[in-house]
C-alpha cells in the first residue's frame, strides 16, 4: 500500500522518514518552492518559521520529557537538531538552515519520493493512505477542502514571528552576556533598560501602527506567541512579567537586576544573527525599526528579518478524528502536526511520529495502539482527540496533562522529575510489550 504525505514540515518529515525507513512506499507532497507561503523562505523540509528554539531538554520540563520520549522512537527532527545545535543556555536551539537541510537530506536518503506540488483535495484509492500534515500555513484551496471534509469552518488562531538582527549591529558596550540565574553558559545577549527607557518603549509599542489583518481578533491570539504590541496593551507593566522580566539577570557592571531586560538569542551557527526574544509582532516594518531602536543596545540594529503575523489553521480534532488521528468515517485519511491542535515545534513533530507509528502497524496487518496516558505522547494525543469538552484550543506539552502520582511529592522540581521517570519507564515497557 502506498502512503501519501501532504506537507513537508516537522510532522510530515517525521511521518515520511519513519515509514520509509521501515520499507513502505512514501510520496511526500510539498508545494514549496513552487508555491510559497507568507512565512516560509526556502523549499527545504522542516523549515522553522518562528523561533529557532525547540525549548528545554531538562526532564524537569514537559518539553524535555517529550523530547526524551521522541528520541526513543527515533525522531529525525531531534537527530538534526543535535547536528544543528547552537548555544542557547538550557534550551535546544538550532541554526535554521543547517537544521532544515539535514532533515531534507535524511528524508530523501530514506527513499521518500518528494513531489513539489500543491495538493488541493484528497481522494484515496483502495491501496493508498493519505496523511495531511500541512500545518498552520495550509493553502487556501486545501483548507476549503478540509472544511468540506470535516464539516467545520473558521478553525484558526493568529501566530507571530519575531525580528532578527545582526550581531555586529548590537552595542555590546551596553549589553551583557548571561543566562537567567546564571544557570547556563552565558549564551544570551541581554539588553538592560532603565524605567524611563522601558516606559518610552511601552508607549511606542502601544501607539505604533500595525499591519491590518482580516478577521484579526485578540481572542484568537495564541498566548505563547502573543505579539509584543498586544502584550503592551494589556498594561504598562505587562511586559515586565513576560519577555522583558529582569528576574535572575544581574548586570555585572552594576551588580543589580536592571528594571527591564530584552534578551537576544543566537539564530545561526556562525553567531552572526540574533533573534529578539519575545518580540513577535505585526507592526509595520518602519515601526519595528523605530521601536527596536528605543532599546539602547539596539539603537543601530540592522534588521535582516522583520517580524510578521500569520493565521494558523487547525481542525476540531475531538469531533472529527479518532484516537489514532484518523478521520472518522475515512479510514485511509490521517492528520498530523499543528493542524490537529497541538502547539509547538516538538509537539508537531511528535504527532507525526505517533501517526507514523500506527500507520506502520496498520500496513503490517496489526491493530493501531494508544500510547500510555502517563507518557507525554499519550497524554497530549489523548487531550486533543478525546478530553476536550468545549471548543479545542491549541495545546502544548505540560505536566498538567499527566495523571497524578500515587505518592505525593511536595517539591515541584522533584515531582516533575518523578513524572518524567515514570513516563519514560512506561514508554519503554509499552514498546517492549509490542516487540518494537
Amino acid at each position: 500500500m502506498r502512503v501519501h504525505v501532504v506537507g513537508g514540515g516537522l510532522a510530515g518529515s517525521e511521518v515520511s522518514r519513519y515509514l520509509a525507513s521501515r520499507g513502505h512506499e512514501v510520496i511526500l507532497h510539498e508545494m514549496r518552492p513552487v508555491k510559497m507561503t507568507e512565512v516560509h523562505r526556502t523549499g527545504f523540509l522542516a523549515e522553522l518559521v518562528c523561533s529557532n528554539s525547540l525549548k528545554s531538554e531538562s526532564l524537569s520540563n514537559a518539553e524535555g520529557l517529550l523530547k526524551a520520549e521522541m528520541r526513543i522512537l527515533g525522531s529525525v527532527v531531534l537527530e538534526c537538531a543535535d547536528k544543528a545545535r547552537i548555544p542557547a543556555g538550557r534550551a535546544l536551539a538550532v541554526d535554521r538552515e543547517i537544521f532544515s537541510r539535514c532533515v531534507t537530506e535524511i528524508v530523501e536518503d530514506a527513499g521518500v519520493k518528494v513531489v513539489r506540488e500543491e495538493v488541493s483535495e484528497i481522494a484515496p484509492a483502495d491501496d493508498e493512505i493519505w496523511i495531511v500534515s500541512t500545518g498552520p500555513a495550509t493553502s487556501e484551496s486545501l483548507t476549503k477542502f478540509i472544511e468540506s471534509l470535516t464539516g467545520y469552518e473558521d478553525l484558526y488562531f493568529f501566530d507571530a514571528v519575531a525580528p532578527i538582527v545582526t550581531r555586529d549591529s548590537i552595542d555590546m558596550n551596553k549589553a551583557f552576556l548571561g543566562d537567567r540565574y546564571g544557570r547556563g553558559r552565558g549564551d544570551y545577549i541581554n539588553c538592560p533598560m532603565s524605567e524611563e527607557e522601558y516606559e518610552k518603549l511601552w508607549k511606542a509599542l502601544v501607539e505604533a501602527e500595525t499591519i491590518p489583518m482580516e478577521d484579526f481578533d485578540r481572542k484568537l491570539l495564541f498566548e505563547r506567541c502573543m505579539p509584543i504590541e498586544e502584550m503592551a496593551k494589556n498594561g504598562k507593566k505587562a511586559m515586565l512579567f513576560g519577555p522583558l522580566k529582569p528576574v535572575g539577570l544581574v548586570d555585572p557592571r552594576s551588580g543589580k537586576e536592571p528594571y527591564a531586560v530584552v534578551q537576544l538569542r543566537q539564530d545561526n551557527k556562525d553567531g552572526t544573527l540574533y533573534n529578539v526574544v519575545g518580540f513577535q509582532t505585526r507592526l509595520k516594518w518602519k515601526e519595528q525599526s523605530k521601536v527596536l531602536k528605543l532599546i539602547p543596545c539596539l539603537k543601530n540594529a540592522e534588521i535582516v528579518r522583520y517580524g510578521v503575523m500569520h493565521r494558523n489553521t487547525y481542525i476540531n480534532s475531538p469531533r472529527v478524528l479518532d484516537v489514532f488521528m484518523r478521520l472518522k468515517g475515512g479510514n485511509r485519511i490521517f492528520f498530523a502536526g499543528q493542524i490537529t491542535g497541538v502547539e509547538g515545534y516538538v509537539e508537531s513533530a511528535m504527532s507525526g511520529l505517533y501517526v507514523a507509528f500506527n500507520v506502520d502497524r496498520i500496513l503490517r496487518g496489526l491493530e493501531p495502539v494508544r500510547f500510555p496516558r502517563d507518557t507525554m505522547i499519550g497524554a497530549l494525543t489523548h487531550y486533543i482527540t478525546e478530553e476536550v469538552k468545549a471548543g479545542l484550543r491549541p495545546m502544548y506539552a505540560n505536566f498538567g496533562l499527566l495523571p497524578t502520582l500515587s505518592n505525593r511529592v511536595k517539591s515541584k522540581l522533584e515531582r516533575r522529575k518523578t513524572l518524567s521517570e515514570r513516563a519514560l519507564e512506561s514508554l519503554k515497557d509499552f514498546l517492549k510489550s509490542l516487540k518494537w
